[in-house]
């Protein structure tokens, strides 16, 4: 089986269970460390599907981080080629860009464990069936987009309008974080100490709950990522 591209932009956001989840599917798959300077690909070439993670920049700073332009006319690419792509917060929000969506500052960032509900739509989604329709998942976003034209909205939290799509048959953009693991979240609270200080959030706190969330939520990724990587076959 040919591999699958996944963009990396942060040391600390990495597949985490999506890994699991592609291994247990016999699914290939190779990163392209961003922040290292790796280039983007020119072409998806014989690549199975596409995986973008997330990252602190902003889809409409391309100028200052002109590989998000590249991965954009990647994701282009993968769409018109019915390829599977999952985007994962602001590899949704490249979803949505290339889309032709609006991806905008939210008023207020939504970092920590919140509530998301799943749509009526969820329920005939061929990932989200099944899926309770509530549960307590791992955000960190400071930016929100549009819903794009021809989209299925998904899952809503009580700040976000749009936390979740399904673009066409393969293609899906989840803003917030089922892949993590405790020590992923211990890195991304270390690594944004910064941005927890701005917001008066405390990180100690958000890795502490995890005890009460994280197993829960990884159920939930292990359904969602398992039937995604069967879209592969």
């Amino acid at each position: 089986m040919s591999k699958v591209w996944v963009m990396q932009h942060m040391v600390c956001e990495t597949l985490g269970t999506i890994s699991d989840a592609l291994n247990a599917g016999s699914v290939p798959f190779e990163y392209v460390r961003i922040f290292e300077g790796q280039p983007v690909p020119i072409e998806m070439g014989d690549a199975a599907g596409l995986i973008l993670m997330g990252g602190p920049m902003g889809v409409y700073e391309q100028d200052h981080y002109p590989f998000l332009r590249q991965e954009i006319r990647l994701i282009e690419e993968a769409l018109r080629k019915n390829m599977p792509v999952l985007g994962i917060c602001l590899g949704s929000q490249l979803l949505a860009a290339a889309l032709g969506a609006r991806v905008t500052q939210a008023k207020d960032k939504e970092i920590g464990w919140r509530r998301v509900s799943l749509t009526r739509a969820a329920k005939d989604d061929p990932l989200w069936s099944g899926i309770e329709p509530a549960f307590t998942a791992y955000h960190w976003h400071g930016d929100v987009f549009d819903l794009p034209s021809g989209a299925v909205s998904l899952a809503s939290s009580d700040r976000t309008r749009h936390q979740a799509f399904r673009y066409g048959r393969s293609a899906y953009g989840i803003l917030f974080h089922m892949e993590v693991t405790e020590a992923i979240i211990r890195d991304m609270v270390e690594t944004f100490r910064d941005e927890l200080q701005t917001t008066g959030l405390d990180g100690l706190q958000i890795v502490q709950q995890a005890g009460a969330h994280l197993s829960r939520l990884r159920e939930v990724g292990r359904a969602v990522f398992s039937r995604w990587a069967g879209l592969m076959k």
